[in-house]
């Protein structure tokens, strides 16, 4: 039996970068000279996967939620998350009692900068990608006109802007590479004087068109990722797809395949916020063989 590991799978530039600053900050926190004041906090889980958060909460670093809770920080360091947040959230932190770090993903905050940029010029802006995901209600919180979230053909073919003015497209980073020119076709169709910016990062495009063609040799795929990943069940759509015996699973205690032993190929990749640890566990747990 073959076993084929994802080139791409694991931490992508953005999650790592996010990751790493708040290890650092830990790491420094109360050490005399090291300029950063303690306690830690991350807006919102600092990326989507439960095992680094939890890892992080036992270190003492305290995860916020709300605008109100910002404003009741009146010391210490607040680290924006990777996913980003909006502008008024943003200066909202800055302009707290704490420390403001921000660790938003560079190709999310080009985004930003995109729809800010757009807006005020007075474009209508469209978002391809999952409404109410953190990465999009940060984006919409750029847009200085009312910004519309898309992220299937229904909602693409009832848009509605105002044909007069122009409209920018952009999209979730993380977003379905095949689904976004679908919608984008859908879009172009019906409107006028369209400027589409892809903005789904390299890192998403290479991970999915790698877990497509492992998946599509596969017998069984394996997808690692968190509960609440989304480019994790964008991969899993994408595999299952391909191969019927798809599993999305957030670690090696969800993995129960009962094989029969038949399987010739057995593929896994993992979702941009899975750690390396956890990805070797699950390799090592099919390599034994231990459920056939």
């Amino acid at each position: 039996m073959e076993i084929i590991t994802a080139k791409t799978a694991g931490f992508c530039f953005g999650v790592q970068k996010a990751v790493d600053l708040v290890y650092e900050l830990v790491d420094k926190a109360g050490s005399e000279g090291s300029g950063v004041i303690g306690p830690i906090y991350t807006y919102g889980p600092i990326i989507h996967n439960e095992t680094v958060v939890e890892d992080l909460e036992r270190k003492g670093v305290k995860v916020i939620n709300t605008p109100e809770e910002i404003d009741r920080i009146k010391s210490g360091t607040i680290v924006i998350r990777s996913h980003g947040v909006s502008k008024e959230l943003a200066e909202r932190a800055a302009s707290c009692g704490a420390v403001c770090q921000d660790a938003t993903c560079p190709f999310v905050q080009r985004i930003h900068r995109i729809v800010e940029e757009e807006s005020d010029g007075g474009a209508q802006i469209i978002i391809i990608g999952n409404a109410g995901h953190p990465e999009v209600v940060g984006i919409m919180g750029w847009s200085s006109t009312p910004a519309v979230v898309i992220e299937n053909e229904e909602e693409a073919e009832s848009y509605s802007g105002d044909p007069e003015k122009p409209v920018c497209i952009v999209s979730q980073t993380t977003f379905n590479v095949i689904k976004f020119n679908e919608l984008v076709a859908i879009l172009k169709s019906r409107l006028y004087n369209v400027n589409v910016v892809n903005t789904i990062c390299n890192a998403t495009r290479e991970r999915q068109e790698e877990a497509r063609s492992i998946a599509s040799d596969a017998d069984v795929m394996i997808v690692i990722g968190g509960k609440t990943s989304s480019n994790s069940a964008k991969l899993y759509e994408i595999c299952g797809k391909e191969c019927a015996n798809t599993f999305f699973i957030q670690t090696v205690d969800d993995l129960h395949l009962n094989l029969s032993g038949k399987e010739k190929v057995i593929g896994i990749t993992a979702g941009a916020s899975t750690p390396k640890n956890i990805i070797e566990e699950v390799q090592n747990y099919v390599r034994t063989g231990r459920e056939f």
